[in-house]
């Protein structure tokens, strides 16, 4: 997927192999994401030619990636792309209920449980762990990816309302019947391959504007 990703963004990828929970808890992820981005900044390319992209808790590690660097003075990526994105690590959206019948993935109660593993005492409701309840002023043009069956659909919901306060240009795609992280199936699901095709625009048209 991730391929394919590049190849409509007409783009080179790089694929982040981010320490895991439990075995290693908040924040080594985010601490690895930060390196790979001090990496490409290192090997000289240009921040404004970077795509920050991440899916399901990947897009909050994407997001939570971008408040830091903000924090600490490093220049941003040109865009951000968040398919499915987990922000609300404390699982408030009313989605977790009004879409649980129809989410075969994720429940609250399975989520609870990753949330548990990952945050090893910290808060649940902290900007870096549950960037929704973040100041997301100053942050690149977002595309927010998200499928209709899903418990997170009201995470991504709310997190284009908050970039939409702060002034963030934001788009929001909500795909009907889409399940969670369904670009994943790209090759047999035709909007898989046309929601990448969407990212790649997306992507080409922050990345390299026409001049």
């Amino acid at each position: 997927m991730v391929a394919q990703a590049g190849r409509e963004a007409r783009a080179r990828t790089l694929a982040l192999n981010y320490r895991l929970a439990p075995e290693h808890p908040f924040p080594a992820a985010l601490d690895d994401a930060l390196t790979g981005y001090r990496f490409l900044l290192a090997s000289g390319i240009a921040p404004a030619r970077i795509a920050l992209a991440g899916e399901s808790a990947g897009g909050g590690l994407a997001l939570a990636t971008a408040l830091s660097l903000r924090e600490v003075g490093l220049p941003l990526p040109g865009c951000l792309w968040l398919s499915s994105p987990w922000v609300d690590l404390a699982l408030t959206g009313p989605s977790m209920e009004s879409k649980a019948a129809v989410d075969p993935l994720l429940s609250r109660a399975y989520l609870s449980e990753l949330a548990g593993l990952y945050l090893n005492g910290a808060d649940a409701r902290g900007p870096l762990v549950s960037p929704i309840n973040a100041d997301l002023t100053g942050l690149p043009p977002t595309l927010i990816q998200v499928g209709s069956a899903e418990t997170l659909l009201d995470d991504s919901v709310r997190l284009a309302a908050v970039a939409g306060i702060a002034d963030v240009a934001v788009d929001l795609e909500i795909w009907p019947h889409m399940i969670h992280a369904w670009h994943l199936f790209y090759q047999e699901v035709a909007d898989g391959q046309l929601s990448l095709a969407h990212a790649g625009s997306f992507i080409r048209e922050h990345l390299y504007p026409k001049i």
